[in-house]
């Protein structure tokens, strides 16, 4: 399926509405929204938008597509960043983090079988999110999907270790078959010297990561603002 690419210069507030938009379609048609953050400065910002809005938060369940490995309370954590941006605000039904101050294939093990709990209690075989949210690196990665590392020809794990030689350490990330596997997959790029970086995932360069995303059964959208 073609990606929709949305350019805006609005991209914090066009981005929280697709969000609430998304959400109470889930809600009306499941009784539950899955969502999937991302870390970065362009979230933080729609998050801080999103938080604003009138959404039924108690029928959210949160999860996040990647972690650096260190506390939940070090500047550097995804989870910080996004708590501090909106969900101690909202405080969605069910909040599921990663664990990053745990050894890090311990984390990444732990946090798979957390999504596979909930997704045998909806019947599935693999954790389906309603929408994943990923960013865009310099490099073309996502989530901690960098290139040139093992978690890239991941086919059978949700959630990995992943070892990043340009930082000489780990992160935990989702892989390909469950990003692939949600509903809908929103990049959000805010950033106009990444443009021909996203010229390459578009036409699918297999030297940046993020043009692995291809959702099987769901949408692929982008924001990109100007």
């Amino acid at each position: 399926m073609k990606p929709e690419i949305i350019r805006t210069v609005t991209l914090a507030e066009d981005g929280a509405h697709f969000i609430a938009d998304c959400a109470t379609q889930s809600i009306d048609d499941y009784g539950h929204f899955r969502l999937c953050l991302s870390g970065g400065n362009t979230p933080r910002a729609v998050y801080a938008a999103l938080a604003l809005l009138d959404c039924d938060w108690s029928k959210w369940i949160v999860t996040f597509g990647d972690e650096r490995c260190v506390p939940p309370d070090d500047p550097q954590s995804n989870y910080r960043m996004a708590s501090e941006a909106f969900l101690l605000v909202t405080t969605p039904g069910e909040l599921l983090r990663i664990h990053g101050e745990h050894p890090p294939e311990e984390a990444a093990l732990e946090y798979e079988n957390i999504l596979q709990q909930v997704a045998m209690r909806f019947g599935e075989e693999r954790y389906r999110h309603d929408l994943i949210l990923l960013g865009l690196g310099e490099d073309g990665h996502t989530a901690s999907l960098f290139p040139g590392t093992k978690a890239l020809s991941e086919t059978r794990r949700s959630v990995v270790a992943n070892f990043v030689p340009k930082f000489n350490g780990y992160r935990i990330t989702t892989t390909y078959p469950l990003i692939n596997a949600a509903r809908k997959v929103a990049f959000l790029v805010n950033d106009p010297k990444k443009a021909h970086i996203i010229e390459g995932v578009l036409q699918r360069d297999p030297a940046y990561p993020a043009s692995g995303v291809q959702p099987a059964m769901g949408a692929l959208l982008w924001f990109i603002g100007k």
